[in-house]
């Protein structure tokens, strides 16, 4: 028999250890007592009668909570699928209506490195509780179902999952305004290998080009083994390709503001509605009308995530060891390189960039990884 009290019941699940957040990992000191007597300082009047011992080490800085089982069919909760996120507020979605939901604290707990413990996409299971006047018209997310197929990136030093649980991520640039920035595409291709998700580089406003600027980037894509789009919004260019593209798959739409994501979206599906901005011709960067993801279903089959514009895309997240496996075309060239930790910047002997003087390595791709890596090193 138990010997619980009655009301009390056994949590089941792992333990893990986790941090404490760092303003709590490391108590401050009010008086340096050791200094002060090496200095001859008589204080003793002053001293406190009691003393309050801190233990040190990495034991004293973690806290053990217990991880629920994260299997998703095993769960007998209420459950569903976080359709948007606003603020600390997740509505999910659970089939027949959205709830607004918090996060249990010890999902914050537990992911404590990271912005948010929850983001779009994520199967989640949930309680429902009363609001402020006894309705039962809010939930409380108790778990995440394991992810697969993840962006992410970091700011300000946290990882910040941007959607979870996509088959593709579709990267939308343009030609015209703003300007083609390969290394933009490159950096968001290696945050989807990163996340084991399929890119696609798609180049909107193809209207606009000029000089075949086009043409000439999707061929390079296209021959690295990536499937690639040429799309306008405003002539319908390349609209039935991208339908069957997203049809009976659950995708992420990204790129920098003012390339003409929600455009899209709506020339797919014209009953989205979804705000559209304008691209200043001055600094060339378009607004940021889409200022938090959300989970659509598409008619046709299938869901897409309308994410926010990102001017940059830090990818503290990919260890600086593994860039050069998110380049494709460096594999064959790698066991050749003289040294086996060579980075392909600056060793002599190195096959990768004997591989670009050769032309075997396009000199833009190359030059984009070079980039990453020295933002990397630079880093503290």
């Amino acid at each position: 028999m138990s010997s619980k009290g009655k009301g009390h019941s056994r949590k089941t699940g792992k333990k893990i250890r986790v941090s404490f957040r760092r303003n709590r990992g490391k108590p401050a000191r009010n008086k340096d007592w050791t200094r002060q007597h090496r200095e001859g300082v008589d204080n003793a009047a002053d001293a406190h009668t009691t003393e309050n011992v801190v233990a040190k080490g990495e034991l004293s800085r973690k806290r053990t909570v217990i991880e629920q089982d994260r299997d998703w069919d095993s769960w007998t909760h209420p459950k569903g699928v976080v359709v948007a996120m606003r603020g600390l507020i997740a509505e999910v979605d659970d089939g027949t209506r959205v709830w607004p939901c918090t996060v249990r604290r010890v999902l914050r707990t537990l992911h404590i490195d990271e912005r948010h413990p929850v983001t779009i996409g994520d199967r989640v299971k949930f309680t429902i509780e009363a609001d402020g006047h006894g309705v039962m018209n809010e939930g409380v997310i108790e778990a995440v179902a394991e992810r697969h197929g993840s962006l992410t990136r970091v700011v300000d030093r946290r990882l910040h999952t941007i959607v979870a649980n996509v088959d593709q991520a579709v990267i939308v640039a343009s030609v015209g305004i703003p300007p083609l920035k390969s290394h933009l595409i490159d950096r968001y291709i290696v945050a989807a290998h990163a996340g084991g998700i399929e890119p696609v580089v798609c180049i909107n406003k193809v209207d606009s080009d000029v000089g075949q600027v086009v043409d000439k980037t999707l061929s390079l894509y296209k021959s690295l083994g990536y499937r690639t789009l040429a799309t306008s919004a405003i002539a319908g260019t390349g609209i039935d390709n991208l339908k069957a593209l997203l049809a009976d798959k659950c995708s992420v739409v990204t790129g920098q503001s003012g390339v003409g994501k929600s455009s899209l979206l709506n020339a797919i599906d014209p009953t989205l509605r979804l705000r559209v901005g304008e691209v200043s011709p001055d600094t060339y960067k378009g607004q940021h009308i889409t200022t938090t993801a959300i989970l659509i279903k598409l008619p046709f089959g299938g869901y897409v995530v309308d994410t926010p514009g990102i001017k940059s895309f830090d990818l503290s997240a990919v260890p600086i060891n593994e860039i050069e496996m998110h380049f494709t075309e460096f594999a064959d060239h790698i066991p050749h390189c003289k040294f086996p930790d060579c980075s392909h910047t600056h060793e002599i002997g190195c096959a990768v960039k004997q591989a670009v003087e050769e032309g075997a390595v396009h000199p833009e791709r190359y030059e984009s990884y070079a980039r990453m890596f020295e933002e990397r090193t630079d880093q503290p």
